[in-house]
């Protein structure tokens, strides 16, 4: 049985709604355990808009603490709901890394409300590395969905910044911690492509320097420690090619747009590199339909099977 803490994310989003659901479909595997982390009002509030309020009382919680009453509203982007998020995370984080649990996964977050509760914030990643005590360079994101698995360089900076941390290092960095996620859900020898930087890889050199000074020295390194790379490519070509087990992304939307063009609400996302497995949705927490009962659970779903080994 694996052991895993769900954090309910933002409690003003779909997050507490679709907490509810998964662990409804989950009801009777007994492979998989899952603790909740996170406001009970918030769950309250879901379970009375969904009508899951069996799956309520059967809930294992390690309640955090709830939102003041004008803030704990649907859809509404506020600084405690943010620090919520946050908190219910950490929470779930620091559990997994004394041994308590196997994974996490964490629910849709609103970095918008994150922000505003004044919290150092770019993605979960950059979570799991403060609470875990390492460089926020050196936990990636990996997207899985659609039949393609893709870790990224870089992630929520703009593309200037971006630009200037991406070196060989941080190139080798996230491909490897990609390769120790594909082999650990069975690939033995991952097939790797390395995206380019600039359309076409730089044609040369023709549209810039960026990828025979920063991507082509990381494949021959990488090449040198034993990786079945090819690259850099046009990422264009590459994922029409669909030859490969594992793609690096240099940059968020190079990674972000296949994934979800393909999965669009059926995406998992995996933080790797901090030694905690952190999964969450590869989606938000679509504020504009919180409350309503509509939100599909299968992006945390798929996270929670993931995860555990699953699927």
């Amino acid at each position: 049985m694996k052991r895993i803490a769900l954090s309910v994310g933002d409690p003003n989003g779909i997050g507490p709604e679709i907490v509810l659901k998964a662990i409804q479909a989950l009801q009777g595997d007994e492979r998989v355990h899952v603790t909740v982390f996170g406001p009970a009002g918030a769950l309250e509030r879901a379970a009375a808009a969904t009508g899951t309020q069996e799956v309520l009382r059967g809930l294992v919680l390690h309640p955090t603490a709830d939102l003041p009453g004008d803030a704990a509203r649907f859809g509404a982007v506020k600084a405690e709901a943010g620090a919520s998020a946050v908190a219910a995370a950490t929470a779930a984080i620091r559990a997994c890394q004394a041994g308590e649990f196997d994974a996490v996964v964490a629910g849709p977050h609103h970095e918008t409300a994150i922000h505003l509760a004044g919290i150092p914030f770019s993605g979960y990643p950059s979570l799991v590395a403060r609470v875990c005590g390492q460089p926020e360079d050196s936990v990636f994101l990996m997207l899985v969905g659609g039949g393609l698995r893709i870790v990224h360089v870089t992630l929520h900076e703009s593309v200037a910044a971006a630009l200037a941390r991406i070196r060989p290092e941080l190139i080798v960095a996230a491909t490897q911690a990609g390769l120790r996620a594909c082999r650990a859900m069975g690939l033995a020898q991952p097939k790797v492509a390395l995206f380019g930087i600039n359309p076409h890889a730089s044609e040369g050199t023709l549209f810039g320097p960026e990828d025979s000074e920063r991507v082509l020295p990381a494949a021959r390194r990488l090449r040198e420690l034993g990786v079945d790379v090819d690259g850099p490519q046009g990422a264009d070509v590459l994922l029409a090619d669909r030859r490969h087990d594992l793609y690096v992304a240099m940059l968020h939307d190079q990674g972000h747009i296949p994934i979800k063009l393909l999965a669009p609400q059926g995406a998992s996302a995996l933080s790797l590199g901090a030694g905690v497995m952190l999964a969450s949705t590869g989606h938000g927490s679509a504020m504009d339909i919180a409350g309503t009962g509509t939100a599909r659970p299968d992006a945390l779903l798929r996270s929670l099977r993931l995860v555990a080994g699953l699927s």
